[in-house]
């Protein structure tokens, strides 16, 4: 009877993933994929830039999540435009409910002062989503006395069924920013495309985001030794990230310390005054690690678990890493483009 149960809460699960409650994968240093939060982040470096992000949520449970990231984008100074692509795939629980996307972003740099500067973008995007139901067992499939599994039985509400669908989504946001603070807001699945795997309708809610963060000068370090005749950065950043999909809503709150080439960061994920279906918001506390140089950023982060789930789910780890390749002249080219001052981009 216990195995009985156990297999049935499975499917209950996977068929709530399935619902309209369904959420989008999210990543902790989100400040590190740009273009997965805000298309008017594409070309926001200046220059070219390849990055790659991965997530692994509560490893040590079955419905754990994996998330997989890659983006590439470029500035055309010629055009004030910033041109990208991201590849995002996610799968959720160990029966292959699985969702793969590809995005084209474009972003328009403009100046509206001296001291700052708005950057809209759009992006649009084409998504595979699909469920491989070989692993579950279904209702009929287990014998009531003995509880004896039949894999020869096929549980008519999906034989025959593709198990897989295919459609475009659009998104838009924007950001301002000067050289200390930016905010930007994106409005992600704008047309709500119907993402159900069988017969029904099953839309995509829309994912509103604000996010934003200020840049304080600490000092500064020593001479950089790059010929530049500058001095090391200090600086602390406070940021958030505020988020909505459907009946959720979440906030991540807290600040990054960069002692070149180091980033040390804490943050606090979680709405402890709203309640989700009677059951207190706090989520994790997440704990970040770093190396920034002129060209090149890897960090580190860990989600140590808050809420009744319990850290012996795992939490979760997360990796960032992005590249910035130069393409201009050394001689007519700053080491310090005005980019947007996030902990790292």
């Amino acid at each position: 009877m216990r195995r009985i149960c156990t297999l049935l809460t499975g499917l209950f699960a996977l068929c709530a993933s399935m619902e309209l409650k369904a959420q989008d994968p999210q990543f902790s240093q989100f400040y590190a994929a740009p273009l997965y939060i805000n298309p008017a982040f594409t070309g926001a470096s200046q220059f070219t830039r390849f990055g790659v992000n991965y997530r692994s949520q509560w490893p040590n449970l079955d419905a754990s999540f994996e998330t997989f990231s890659f983006y590439a984008d470029h500035f055309v100074e010629k055009y004030n435009s910033g041109i990208g692509l991201i590849l995002t795939t996610d799968r959720q629980g160990n029966q292959g409910l699985k969702s793969t996307s590809i995005g084209f972003s474009y972003a328009y740099q403009l100046q509206l002062s001296e001291n700052l500067v708005f950057r809209p973008g759009i992006q649009y995007s084409l998504y595979n989503r699909s469920a491989d139901f070989l692993g579950l067992v279904f209702a009929n499939q287990i014998d009531a006395i003995s509880g004896a599994i039949d894999p020869t039985i096929t549980d008519p509400s999906v034989f025959g069924q593709d198990l897989r669908v295919n459609f475009g989504d659009l998104s838009v946001g924007g950001v301002f920013y000067s050289r200390n603070l930016f905010l930007g807001v994106a409005v992600q699945h704008i047309t709500e495309p119907n993402q159900s795997l069988i017969d029904g309708d099953s839309p995509l809610p829309q994912r509103f985001t604000l996010h934003g963060g200020y840049k304080i000068s600490i000092g500064r370090g020593p001479l950089r030794k790059d010929l530049t005749y500058t001095y090391a950065e200090r600086s602390i950043t406070p940021v958030f990230q505020y988020k909505e999909q459907g009946p959720f809503s979440q906030l991540d709150i807290g600040a990054f310390i960069h002692l070149e080439p180091i980033n040390f960061g804490l943050q606090y994920r979680g709405l402890p005054f709203k309640k989700f279906e009677n059951f207190p918001n706090n989520e994790a506390l997440i704990f970040t690690l770093g190396v920034t140089t002129n060209n090149f950023n890897i960090g580190y982060s860990y989600d140590y678990t808050l809420s009744d789930l319990s850290i012996d789910a795992g939490g979760a780890h997360e990796f960032s890493l992005a590249y910035i390749l130069d393409f201009s002249k050394p001689q007519i080219t700053p080491r310090s483009r005005w980019r947007i001052p996030c902990p790292k981009n």
